[in-house]
């Protein structure tokens, strides 16, 4: 390629200049509020996700600022910048311990807070004289920064933590005198405590109880937090001690943020079972306004608070009997604060309030929203079965909405009614036979509305109209169904030959067997088929009624319950995940710590090491932010030695800057 293409194609080019060159730009600047403005921006755009990493040298020679803004925001980007890449922010190790020996306590506070979010082994000599003489620094504030940068400490190091007394100096930070304090050192040690499965790390002696229960009413709403975490750990000894706790605890029921409410009332159900009598209700009695309060709050505070809401009625359902019409769905919330609230409806009906949930749910299932009515729907049959007194009235209104509306509730209604007769199976055939018989198999949708539909069929064979020609459609319709509706075919059509045989059910039944025998791929609708076809064969036909014309039991309810053991877990775990997720912490906690680092292999490398690694990623990232627009491989090989030297000169000014810096470790004793 001559010169003159050469210089055709660069005149033509795309520029090189972008966002990143005038970012670079704007930190080397001259002036300094230029500098802080460019630094703005980078931080701007590491809020909203892109990553600005080839920008680390530019920024962290800002660092060296009186600037308080400025030094603040150079710290937010070395903090996020820390955790994906601690082998960068290794480079300015010997500005953070500069740092915590500033006059200003917000600096001393930022470097330690820093220093410990560098996930990096080696940052642990050069951490323990800092943290020191942070731990006892006069400033409160710097003092509950460090309290946290022990727990990280701790799981960095958690040797060297002990060896150097931290553990010791986070208990006696227990007995300090800001609350804040206290809390941050309550939140370290009961971090360390799950880290380390150590539960004598922190003793809740009766003079640290004491301290607590004092410290609870003057800390911020994030500090109560964590005091009452601690306090519903606390395994109470007698009532006396229990009765103690819950009192001092029960102001903060009233507090505005939910999140303390739920830890009060967690710290309260933890403790309320060594209490007997009458003190136990009254007890009991003052968490029903808390509960209820958390449906003032935003949608999803809400929903938290109702699948909180849902785990302790199961445990006390009693608690809100008379908050019945709280519970009502409001036209402006969201779905699925509806679906829960019905979940927590059902939950709460008895024999005085049923007529009114029962008018309540027939309004919901004349909604548009498909799910709301399906849930409405099953939740009417759920009444009906949970409390036989209102069964009759709760057939009438499933009548009258099927009536109204049967193309959108067949499919959950013949559900609702299979489950009824299931619990109810002579009492009401007379008001829902005449509905099953106006439906046909092709006004169903749903495998699972198909499946009870055929189930009613073979139950109540000598009571449906026009059987024939509804077994002779189950048969056309087989090869193409679902496997769970093939399965119930199969019964149904063989209690149909046993309890009213024809020679048109003889047909039907020599035909399903077939199709399920030769043409289904379903092993398990192919077993089934072998042995109903087996069975059949037997000249003893006592044996096959009685093992196709099983009844089978009644249902008692079809609320779905916690297991006795998940609801202690989910109880132990109020105001967390669990209750949300309605699973026990330990099924979707990772408790495997060999890989908690984000980098596990820098741990034992050498200083030196690291810093030598991120020089040579900075001269990599500053390479291709300079050509991040130039696709063309002549202009690659042109521009490459300048890039380099760019490069060059990024690091030369690096090592600048950190050699008026020279801060050894200190060995570890």
């Amino acid at each position: 390629m001559s010169k003159l293409e050469k210089r055709l194609r660069n005149l033509f080019s795309s520029p090189r200049k972008g966002e990143t060159f005038e970012l670079k730009s704007g930190l080397a600047s001259n002036y300094a509020m230029e500098r802080k403005e460019s630094i703005r921006r980078v931080i701007a755009a590491m809020t909203v996700g892109k990553d600005v990493s080839s920008l680390f040298p530019d920024v962290l020679k800002n660092i060296a600022t009186h600037d308080l803004e400025q030094k603040k925001l150079v710290y937010l980007y070395l903090m996020n910048y820390a955790k994906t890449n601690p082998e960068l922010s290794i480079l300015a190790v010997n500005t953070f311990v500069k740092d915590s020996e500033d006059p200003n306590p917000l600096v001393r506070a930022l470097s330690i807070r820093t220093m410990g979010c560098i996930r990096v082994d080696k940052m642990v000599d050069y951490m323990a004289t800092p943290l020191k003489k942070t731990l006892m620094d006069t400033n409160p504030y710097v003092r509950k920064t460090a309290a946290i940068c022990v727990a990280k400490l701790f799981e960095l190091h958690s040797d060297s933590c002990i060896e150097q007394g931290f553990l010791d100096r986070l208990v006696a930070l227990i007995d300090d005198s800001n609350p804040m304090v206290v809390a941050n050192a309550i939140s370290s040690l009961v971090e360390i405590s799950r880290f380390s499965n150590d539960s004598k790390v922190l003793n809740l002696s009766p003079v640290v109880l004491r301290k607590l229960l004092m410290t609870l009413n003057e800390c911020t709403e994030w500090g109560r937090i964590t005091i009452l975490t601690c306090l519903a750990d606390f395994e109470s000894t007698n009532s006396e001690d229990a009765f103690h706790i819950m009192e001092r605890c029960s102001p903060q029921l009233q507090h505005e943020n939910p999140a303390v409410v739920l830890a009060a009332v967690k710290v309260i159900i933890k403790n309320i079972d060594q209490i007997e009598g009458e003190a136990k209700q009254v007890l009991l009695a003052k968490l029903s306004s808390p509960l209820v309060s958390l449906l003032s709050t935003p949608p999803e505070i809400q929903y938290v608070g109702l699948k909180n809401i849902k785990v302790i009625l199961e445990k006390y359902p009693t608690i809100l009997s008379r908050e019945l019409r709280v519970f009502f769905c409001k036209y402006s919330d969201p779905l699925y604060l509806k679906l829960e609230k019905i979940e927590i409806l059902i939950r709460l009906v008895n024999d005085s309030n049923a007529t009114l949930l029962l008018s309540e749910l027939k309004e919901y299932a004349l909604e548009f929203d498909q799910q709301l009515v399906d849930r409405a729907i099953q939740a009417i049959g759920q009444i009906s079965i949970k409390l036989p007194s209102i069964s009759k009235k709760a057939v009438d209104i499933l009548y009258d909405i099927v009536a109204s509306r049967p193309e959108y509730v067949i499919d959950q209604a013949i559900v609702v009614l299979q489950e009824f007769l299931r619990r109810y199976p002579v009492e009401f055939t007379s008001s829902i036979i005449p509905i099953i018989a106006d439906m046909s198999i092709q006004d169903f949708n749903n495998p699972r509305a198909i499946s009870s539909y055929i189930w009613i069929i073979g139950e109540y064979t000598s009571k449906i109209p026009h059987l024939e020609s509804k077994f002779q459609r189950v048969a056309e319709t087989f090869l193409e169904a679902d496997p769970s509706v093939q399965l119930v075919s199969l019964t149904t059509v063989c209690k149909c030959h046993l309890s009213k045989p024809t020679a048109q059910t003889q047909q039907v039944l020599q035909q399903v067997l077939e199709y399920a025998t030769q043409k289904v791929d379903n092993s398990d609708v192919r077993d089934k088929a072998f042995i109903y076809w087996r069975l059949l064969s037997l000249e003893q036909e006592h044996i096959q009624k009685e093992v196709i014309l099983t009844t089978l039991p009644k249902l008692d309810t079809i609320i779905p319950l916690f297991p006795t053991s998940v609801l202690n877990e989910l109880v132990n775990e109020i105001s967390m995940l669990s209750t949300v997720y309605e699973r026990p912490g330990r099924d979707f906690v990772n408790t495997d710590d060999n890989n908690r680092y984000l980098n596990p292999n820098i741990q034992s490398r050498r200083i030196e090491e690291l810093q030598l690694i991120a020089k040579q990623e900075i001269m990599d990232n500053t390479v291709k932010a300079e050509h991040l627009l130039d696709f063309d491989e002549d202009i690659e090989e042109d521009g490459l030695s300048g890039s380099n030297s760019i490069g060059i000169n990024e690091l030369n000014e690096l090592n600048d800057l950190f050699s008026g810096f020279n801060v050894s470790p200190t060995p570890i004793e």
